[in-house]
């Protein structure tokens, strides 16, 4: 019998149960049921349970948390409910089910951590508190107690740097704008969009005050940031003595300046940093700290490295003796070739084991713990990571999640491993993915997929579907088998127009052959009948999975036309080409989780004065096409296959890079592709710095343009495969 250990770290004691807060959430998930549920207090940590007494169900744990995760729980198995971002199904039965017998149920994970940096822009940007109330209902719902909460930072920022004689003119190339606070946070950049409006920092400041207010009202321990060196580049004037180090991202924008850990100022910006933003949103003691993420240190001396993770360290223990270091192991991962075993031993060692918690940010990809000795002794969280860029594909490790966590747990080698999180760059895509990963939230053995799958389809799409069941194997041994790429594969279609077949952020290797998708499409078509939001999502994604695939074959089509200088097979194939795009717009349409309107829309509605609106807009542009200015090599990294962007910027492209070839095809000369690439990359800055509105309701009815589609294309996709 195998023995699982839980490590406590001795964190402060969390808050008992707030009823008013959990019966609020109830209200909020179920308000037409919420009477049918109370809810008691546990003394037990990290317990749920749940029992039918007296005509009412009643959920029992010792926190918010504890009690949605009951609630969850029963809506998941009595109900055949579910709760995702793209879709939910909460039609219960007017007579609850009854629970049998008492339900009740221990996490082996004391903490279940939530949110990366990027997921704060790449889906997070315009949030405003309504949508931060359902995500933090969600997490609940989903037992995580550990969540990054980040939003407000640049108002502490702006406080403590005020308070030491900085002007607003000092701190206007620092702060950069809202889209891009995520690598700001990290020391990545600075100024870059903007500059930002004071409105702006006073607006998030009000919202994180209530963003962590309701985290603790649920029994959550938001983990706040904290002091890496980072300083604005006026630094160096007001402090001419300072011992600063410039550095750079090598990603197209200029240096950013840190504070070496050494001088003197390290510890008393850090000290008044934390005691600033203790004031202003109070703290739980935990806090997200990383040095050198995707930036190099100047030295891989193993002395250099321990004093400074210790200085950084003694930084958060002087504002506050409990302080514990939540570190992300992105670093460990990204850039491996500096980070061999003797520098990370280094550099964790240096703290006290029960002053800090290692996220291996990535584990479902690439298990750091297994190479680090589990993070020296380091209690850790094993992490799922998934999506990068916010970019729209199928794709995600069913199996691998689905044992990954528990093999881990079970492994005497993973030490002190003590929790289990998620941490994407972006949301709102795979919802399968997130829910299985939490799956294990309140359990130690491995998922069972193929008991799992049939409960999971049951509660998306409120029925028991033989047709779905095999849909659903497809899926699971075809975009969710986890092969030969890290991250979902995108469409050529998004990247840059080229005669390759993939560019350097548009990569189009698929992780199976992509006919074997298309019977899962045949199978989601016959069952077109099912209405839950969860399906009409499914079968919009499903569909847009195929034709955005197909766009590759079609590619290889015109590519060969114009070698052949068949300018007629060429104009033909071209334009079949832009009409697919054409399609794919009209297709995504039909539901709001594939729009452009909406991310635009809700950028501008922070904006208090039209040049506030324009520059938001412009943040909002910019991070999803050239994601820097015209020249950046970042473009296309975190591109969407968004109804809008399609039509208006990836086939506004596509059309001018035909004509091109058109040209030449009639001049019998070679197109100028240089040119091209410098002429295109100034129309994309035209296009981030243009204001237009687009639609925020979907239009079409996702099951009649999905079965057109269907009809137009399947044929003629199945044949490009033979």
């Amino acid at each position: 019998m195998i023995c699982v250990m839980v490590i406590s770290m001795q964190l402060p004691a969390v808050a008992q149960l707030n009823k008013e807060a959990a019966l609020a959430l109830i209200k909020r998930v179920v308000p037409q049921q919420a009477a049918a549920f109370t809810v008691e207090s546990l003394p037990q940590k990290d317990v749920f349970e749940i029992e039918s007494k007296q005509g009412k169900i009643i959920l029992r744990g010792n926190n918010g948390v504890s009690v949605a995760s009951a609630l969850y729980y029963y809506l998941t198995e009595y109900g055949h409910c579910q709760i995702t971002w793209n879709g939910s199904n909460l039609k219960l039965p007017v007579k609850l089910p009854v629970v049998p017998q008492k339900i009740k149920k221990a996490t082996p994970y004391e903490y279940r951590y939530y949110l990366n940096y990027c997921t704060f822009n790449y889906s997070m940007s315009w949030w405003d508190w309504d949508r931060w109330q359902k995500e933090i209902d969600w997490m609940a719902l989903h037992g995580i107690n550990m969540p990054l909460a980040l939003t407000g930072e640049e108002y502490t920022w702006y406080e403590v740097y005020k308070n030491m004689g900085f002007t607003d003119k000092d701190l206007e190339d620092f702060f950069c704008g809202p889209a891009y606070f995520g690598w700001f946070w990290m020391g990545n950049l600075d100024g870059w969009g903007g500059p930002l409006p004071l409105s702006w920092m006073k607006s998030h400041k009000t919202l994180q005050e209530k963003i962590v207010k309701q985290e603790r009202a649920l029994g959550m321990r938001p983990v706040l940031p904290a002091f890496t060196g980072h300083v604005p580049s006026a630094f160096k004037k007001k402090f001419p003595n300072a011992k600063l180090k410039a550095t750079n991202w090598t990603n197209g924008f200029a240096d950013t300046y840190i504070l070496d850990s050494e001088d003197p100022l390290f510890a008393q910006i850090g000290k008044k940093f934390l005691q600033t933003q203790t004031r202003l949103f109070g703290t739980d003691h935990l806090y997200s700290a990383d040095t050198f993420n995707e930036n190099e240190p100047p030295s891989d001396d193993s002395a250099y490295l321990s004093q400074l993770s210790a200085r950084i360290y003694e930084g958060m223990r002087q504002a506050d003796t409990a302080a514990i270091w939540v570190m992300q192991g992105w670093l460990f991962y990204s850039d491996r070739k500096f980070w061999k075993a003797p520098q990370i031993e280094a550099l964790l060692k240096a703290v006290p084991d029960d002053k800090m918690i290692l996220l291996d940010l990535a584990a479902e990809i690439e298990p750091v713990w297994k190479r680090t000795e589990a993070f020296y002794g380091k209690p850790w969280i094993w992490n799922m990571l998934n999506n990068f860029g916010g970019n729209v594909n199928l794709f995600g490790r069913m199996d691998g999640v689905a044992a990954g966590p528990a093999l881990a747990l079970h492994d005497t080698a993973s030490k002190r491993l003590s929790g289990i999180g998620l941490t994407m760059e972006a949301i709102e895509q795979n919802p399968v993915i997130y829910e299985l990963t939490m799956q294990h939230t309140w359990q130690t053995e491995p998922v069972q997929l193929d008991e799992w799958l049939p409960k999971y389809i049951q509660n998306r799409y409120g029925t028991q579907n033989d047709s779905l069941l095999k849909a659903w194997q497809i899926l699971r041994h075809t975009v969710y088998n986890g092969k030969l790429i890290r991250d979902g594969a995108e469409s050529i279609i998004t990247g840059r127009p080229t005669f390759d077949s993939t560019t350097k952020w548009t990569r189009t290797l698929l992780n199976y052959p992509p006919k074997e998708l298309l019977p899962a499409w045949d199978l989601f078509i016959r069952s077109a009948d099912i209405k839950t939001d969860g399906f009409t999502y499914d079968l919009v994604d499903i569909t847009r999975q195929v034709m955005a695939n197909y766009a590759l074959p079609l590619q290889q089509k015109w590519i060969k036309a114009y070698k052949a200088k068949d300018s007629v097979a060429f104009r033909k194939t071209s334009t079949a080409f832009l009409t697919l795009i054409e399609d794919l717009d009209r297709l995504l349409a039909t539901k709001k989780d594939f729009m452009l309107g909406p991310w635009l829309a809700d950028a501008r509605k922070w904006g208090t004065t039209p040049k506030e609106k324009a520059l938001y807009e412009r943040n909002a542009r910019d991070l999803i096409t050239l994601w820097g200015d015209a020249e950046s090599p970042l473009h296309e990294y975190s591109n969407r296959q968004w109804n809008g962007l399609l039509n208006d910027f990836y086939k506004a492209r596509w059309q001018q890079f035909f004509t091109l070839l058109n040209k030449s095809l009639v001049t019998n000369t070679a197109p100028d592709l240089n040119t091209f690439e410098k002429t295109i990359s100034q129309w994309e800055w035209k296009w981030v710095n243009q204001q237009k509105v687009f639609p925020v309701t979907a239009s079409g009815n996702p099951v009649s343009v999905s079965k057109e589609m269907y009809n137009k294309y399947h044929r003629l996709i199945e044949s490009a495969y033979e």
